[in-house]
């Protein structure tokens, strides 16, 4: 090697050193940069023909990215952030139950209710007691409307939640199409190709915080961008718009439904460039990130929670005022059932009929009185449990014809007088077992021990559903002691006009629902099934609720602190391989001295002999 090419070696050797030098600067400068993958260059050996290599050139800047790693921290991301959010809405969810054991907690309050019935029914006429009663009512229907009021306030927490991230990701996604367009027409293996990188990869961790999306790595450093269920949010340098029309303050009765026309909250709408508008709620597109994590509270689990409430409220009310009559028997020729007289049916009672088909299977029918414009929830019924809706405020002959439609297979219905119904078995091997109906009291001097304690509104509990939707529906936010009883609180014990001073009857049934009467809750609460429906007393449905919110609570609990160590392992991997690790700077960094000294050694030793031949020469 002459010493003109070992010079040029040199030159290299120093010229490398210092671009390498340069770049372990910004890599130490960067270490705590959010997003920052550590760069190295991109270096090959340089040859003369005919000679061994002879130097280095440099032909660009790498990024130490572990593609794979990333994809996997993006999609912890997502879960981690749902995780968060909701660990935290349940934590929110939790106060409204009480301290278990605290005089302010939810049953607590139920049993200081409970109490003052039992000290009235053993103190009948005593005014002090019953106006105990009253009291430790108001104070129960009190916290049941404060609890159905946080729960309202966490969902409009959730709603806006949901308004501000989508403007969040909007903007992400406006940025990552952008710096799509950049890298187009920029190198990516340049400074500033990596440094746009390293920007997109930071824009999308961000974007996973808020949603889970799907990203795929396309030719020049560009990449697009997919919701989990296909939808496209980023294509090159055009991106897809979000928007949420935000439904402000909700109610019980703002409820989300795949139906616009009946959507009570806010959606998000992806519109596509070419102006294709998706509803990405109703496609399930969003099932992690905060977002996520958003919509299931305030669109599954806090509705649930306000269901068990208002599930309770309901039975507790009607436990009270609802009175059951037995009907009678009645024959005609071979056929043979019962009649009742639906005079004191209101929308939301029912009738109970039960009869033995021709195969010797038992089948139970749930007839309910509906309101105006009122159809029942679907999958209301099984195979042996059938449920009808009838509207009786029409005529008696169209209330024969509903029933003879739903049921006349195996029955006969039929209005021999009045507002009297018959039903008897239609052909052989049928038999009508039994037929009951089961009414509203609506006066508290009925001649009965069944009472209105509580009032909608000062309209009655029935659970009455009509065109609107079903009372029972943020029934725990609106319901109160019934006004009339609480100008009379007497009432609480004369059930009729001559009710001698001190009777028991009433306090003693009041007490006897409250604490022991086994009542049948519906499945839409989360607690029992459709098929197997939960059943028990007030107090142990709301042991179930308690215990079922505060297990789910420490689920979210559980799920957070797992997803955080998964995170945080998988973050310590990425940064291991694709971070910036100072040690290892330092390591390149002293090898890089080295190198740049003995490479300034032998320019300096060059000088020295290229010095030397001129002098000779001369």
């Amino acid at each position: 090697m002459g010493l003109s090419q070992a010079l040029s070696s040199a030159l290299a050797g120093v010229n490398t050193t210092q671009q390498s030098l340069s770049v372990i600067a910004g890599n130490v400068a960067n270490a705590n940069t959010p997003g920052y993958v550590t760069e190295s260059l991109e270096q090959v050996e340089t040859a003369n023909v005919g000679q061994p290599g002879t130097g280095v050139d440099v032909t660009g800047v790498n990024r130490d990215l572990n593609t794979l790693l990333q994809n996997q921290l993006w999609t912890e991301t997502s879960g981690d952030s749902y995780a968060d959010t909701a660990s935290q809405l349940y934590q929110q969810l939790q106060q409204i139950y009480g301290t278990p054991g605290s005089s302010t907690s939810f049953d607590a309050i139920y049993n200081n209710f409970t109490s003052a019935v039992q000290a009235l029914s053993s103190n009948p006429s005593s005014q002090s007691q019953q106006s105990a009663v009253i009291g430790a009512a108001q104070e129960l229907t009190q916290n049941l409307n404060g609890m159905t009021s946080t729960i309202q306030q966490l969902r409009t927490q959730a709603e806006q939640g949901i308004a501000d991230d989508v403007q969040s990701a909007n903007s992400l996604l406006q940025q990552i199409a952008q710096i799509n367009g950049q890298l187009q027409n920029t190198p990516a293996n340049t400074s500033a190709g990596a440094e746009l990188a390293d920007q997109l990869g930071e824009d999308v961790t961000q974007l996973t915080q808020l949603m889970n999306v799907n990203v795929v790595q396309n030719s020049g450093n560009q990449i697009s961008v997919f919701t989990g269920t296909g939808q496209q949010l980023v294509a090159g340098s055009q991106a897809s718009t979000l928007s949420f029309d935000n439904a402000g303050t909700l109610s019980a009765t703002s409820l989300w439904s795949a139906n616009p026309s009946e959507d009570g909250v806010g959606t998000i709408t992806l519109t596509s460039p070419g102006g294709a508008t998706t509803d990405l709620i109703a496609a399930g597109a969003i099932q992690s990130g905060q977002i996520g994590a958003y919509v299931q509270m305030r669109d599954d689990i806090l509705p649930q929670a306000q269901n068990q409430l208002d599930e309770l409220a309901n039975q507790m009310s009607q436990a009270l005022s609802n009175e059951t009559t037995s009907g009678t028997a009645v024959s005609s020729g071979a056929q043979s059932g019962y009649s009742i007289d639906t005079s004191s049916l209101l929308p939301g009672n029912t009738m109970q009929l039960t009869y033995t088909n021709s195969a010797g299977s038992q089948q139970t029918v749930t007839i309910v009185s509906l309101g105006a414009g009122g159809t029942l929830p679907q999958n209301s019924s099984t195979a042996t449990n059938q449920e009808v809706g009838v509207n009786f405020s029409a005529s008696m002959t169209s209330v024969v014809a509903q029933l003879n439609a739903a049921l006349g297979t195996n029955l006969q219905f039929s209005n021999p007088s009045g507002t009297v119904l018959q039903v008897l078995n239609n052909g052989s091997g049928v038999t009508v077992n039994s037929l009951s109906e089961t009414s509203t009291v609506t006066s508290l001097e009925s001649g009965n021990a069944q009472l209105p304690l509580f009032t909608d509104g000062g309209e009655p509990i029935t659970g009455a559903i009509t065109a609107g939707g079903s009372q029972t529906t943020g029934l725990a936010g609106t319901i109160e002691v019934n006004p009339a009883l609480v100008a009379s609180p007497s009432d609480l014990v004369d059930y009729s006009a001559t009710t001698a001073a001190g009777d028991p009857t009433r306090p003693n049934f009041i007490l006897n629902q409250l604490t022991n009467a086994s009542l049948t809750y519906s499945p839409s609460t989360g607690i029992g099934t459709t098929q197997s429906p939960y059943s028990g007393t007030l107090t142990d449905y709301m042991s179930q609720i308690v215990s079922q919110q505060s297990q789910a609570a420490n689920a979210a609990t559980n799920l957070q602190q797992g997803q955080d160590t998964v995170l945080s392992a998988l973050q310590q991997s990425f940064n291991s391989q694709s971070g910036v690790n100072i040690d290892t700077q330092m390591s390149d960094l002293i090898a890089l001295q080295n190198a740049y000294g003995a490479n300034a050694r032998v320019m300096t030793t060059i000088e020295q002999l290229m010095s030397t031949l001129l002098q000779v020469g001369t």
